[in-house]
């Protein structure tokens, strides 16, 4: 068995089909099948059913395809700490963003990083906060953007700014025209937030419990699902503004302020430290906070930068 043949299985079940697998490895078809074949015999089981439509792995297939994956996986993250000793960062990055971040921060992202880090490859992973603090202490992320994170020893942290929460109503909703409205009142309104473990959960059900408020509000972990819901008059919505900016822009939704008192959280660039791809990491962590800086100071997002982020490449660890 050799990393060729892991490569041909994984390009195979994930296609279906031998031809359109043959075409994706630029390889023929017959030889395809003969080093599967001779892959099934040294094995001495039977991978990949073959019917009409094509062929699905079998069920030690698929614990063999789970396998061979990371495998995989492992051996390109491998090549990338070589390639990260080189002068300049290089190599792919893992990035994190959170839901209602990810809309409006990566396509400015991914134009910064081609025009000031044109070696570096990003994978974007979109999901809400509370799993992309699981992932970055984990490893499994490189760099990630989360708002109020855990402290961990194996994460580093630049601590960007702070960010008002709103809530987001229609805008022919009878507090569309107020100039605010007050937290506990807000209460009184059908809200949604997204479920626990997620962080804006947890941030408004600790900022309650502080000002004797109950948080009554419905739970859903889909952006576009909490859109449609205040597009509909279903409830309303508690975000920060950039999370709803395209709504806004299209007059979809207004945004409210929350006042007496306003929820707030803070929002922070991340890096693992157990990154394989350390100098990639870190030039995509120092680009993501300039990004957002500019954009801050654009006004585009609307929020409070940290007065000393005045170098970004620095981090400060989690643990001291």
């Amino acid at each position: 068995m050799d990393l060729r043949q892991l490569k041909y299985f994984v390009q195979i079940a994930e296609s279906g089909n031998f031809s359109r697998a043959a075409e994706v490895l630029r390889i023929a078809q017959p030889s395809l099948s003969q080093q599967m074949k001779n892959l099934e015999e040294e094995l001495g089981v039977e991978l990949l059913l073959r019917h009409a439509r094509g062929v699905t792995p079998t069920e030690i297939g698929q614990q063999f395809y789970d396998h061979a994956r990371r495998i995989l996986e492992e051996v390109e993250r491998t090549r990338d700490v070589v390639r990260s000793q080189s002068q300049n960062p290089a190599g792919r990055v893992s990035v994190g963003l959170p839901t209602s971040a990810c809309r409006g921060l990566s396509l400015p992202l991914i134009t910064a990083m081609a025009e000031r880090q044109p070696n570096i490859t990003l994978h974007i992973v979109e999901a809400m906060t509370g799993y992309l603090d699981d992932f970055i202490q984990l490893g499994r992320l490189d760099v990630a953007l989360l708002y109020d994170h855990k402290a961990f020893e194996h994460v580093a942290w630049t601590e960007m700014m702070v960010e008002d929460l709103m809530l987001f109503v229609p805008p022919d909703h009878p507090v569309a025209a107020q100039g605010g409205i007050s937290f506990r009142d807000m209460f009184a309104l059908p809200i949604v937030l997204p479920g626990a473990p997620n962080v804006m959960r947890t941030v408004i059900e600790q900022f309650a419990a502080r000002h004797d408020v109950v948080p009554n509000a419905m739970a859903c972990d889909s952006l576009p699902a909490i859109a449609r819901m205040v597009r509909a008059r279903k409830a309303l919505a508690v975000m920060p503004h950039f999370a709803f900016s395209d709504e806004m822009e299209r007059g979809e939704m207004v945004a409210v302020p929350i006042v007496d008192p306003t929820p707030s959280w803070r929002l922070s660039v991340v890096v693992s430290q157990r990154t394989m791809n350390p100098r990639g990491s870190e030039a995509v962590a120092k680009v993501m906070a300039d990004v957002i800086a500019e954009m801050v100071g654009a006004g585009v997002w609307l929020a409070r930068l940290r007065g000393d982020r005045a170098r970004p490449e620095t981090l400060r660890a989690a643990a001291r």
